[in-house]
């Protein structure tokens, strides 16, 4: 159980195609209904995000993220160090932060219950590379290609996302894998999760026509990680090679970094709640 908050903030974002304006009334009703109105709103793009001593000039001591799990991690990094805690709530496509640290819950049903002390407060593992932090996952490898599929799925629609496919194909089938180590078994993608024990490393397997097909789906559909994969690595570091710079996905946001890449452990800098 987490002790009561008394000013709580919401971060939305009203360009995205997530946004509903019932559900944003939902959540301002829940902090109204649990006796602590909300202290504060940042309505993305317009608004900055907070930082920490923002959060700290206005008393700010709950942070609810209801946004993608891309702008979750870029408002838990600005307020690193801040004394109050994130709570990230479904408000993107894959909500993957959201249902690890409260299931595939309505976002008011996880506001109400955070505001009421049902809930646990801890920082959370987190995977960094030399220039950034994942507080879900790094996918590293040609297969994030999907992700650019399915960006344009979202944006455009399925006929769009349809002639970026061959492309994202091709990527898995033949472009430099990435591998542990530098004698080690190359893999369209490595995904590198952070837990409790370690940094996991798993990889992504394509034996033909049918994997191709399923991580497809997975990428396009749902969490990637439902596609085809076995265990490569378990420890406090992890080191990919590649014949070529290694194309990553951070918590849903694309970026690249020169090979051999070293990966690490660490812990958030900032509390979140958990309510499952």
């Amino acid at each position: 159980m987490t002790r009561a908050f008394h000013r709580p903030a919401l971060i939305c974002n009203s360009q995205s195609g997530s946004y509903d304006e019932a559900v944003h009334r939902q959540l301002v009703d829940a902090c109204r209904a649990a006796g602590v109105p909300l202290a504060a709103t940042v309505v993305l793009p317009d608004d900055d995000l907070p930082d920490a001593e923002a959060l700290r000039a206005q008393d700010i001591d709950l942070l609810a993220v209801w946004t993608g799990d891309g702008t979750i991690n870029a408002a838990a990094t600005r307020c690193a160090g801040w004394p109050g805690a994130v709570l990230p709530l479904p408000g993107g496509t894959l909500n993957l932060l959201s249902k690890q640290l409260h299931g595939d819950r309505p976002a008011a049903d996880i506001l109400t219950d955070a505001l009421a002390g049902k809930g646990r407060r801890a920082p959370i593992p987190t995977v960094r590379s030399a220039t950034r932090e994942a507080f879900i996952t790094i996918v590293a490898g040609p297969a994030t290609r999907w992700a650019e599929v399915r960006e344009t799925m979202r944006q455009q629609g399925l006929i769009e996302a349809s002639r970026d496919a061959p492309e994202a194909i091709d990527a898995m089938l033949n472009a430099p894998g990435v591998r542990i180590g530098g004698d080690g078994k190359s893999y369209p993608a490595i995904v590198l999760t952070p837990t409790r024990r370690g940094l996991r490393a798993d990889g992504v397997v394509v034996d033909g026509s049918a994997d191709v097909l399923r991580h497809g789906l997975a990428w396009l559909g749902g969490d990637f990680r439902d596609g085809p994969s076995e265990d490569l690595a378990q420890g406090e570091t992890i080191v990919l090679e590649s014949e070529s710079p290694i194309s990553l996905e951070y918590d849903g946001e694309l970026d690249e970094i020169a090979a051999p890449a070293r990966f690490a452990i660490g812990q958030s800098a900032v509390d979140f709640i958990a309510t499952a």
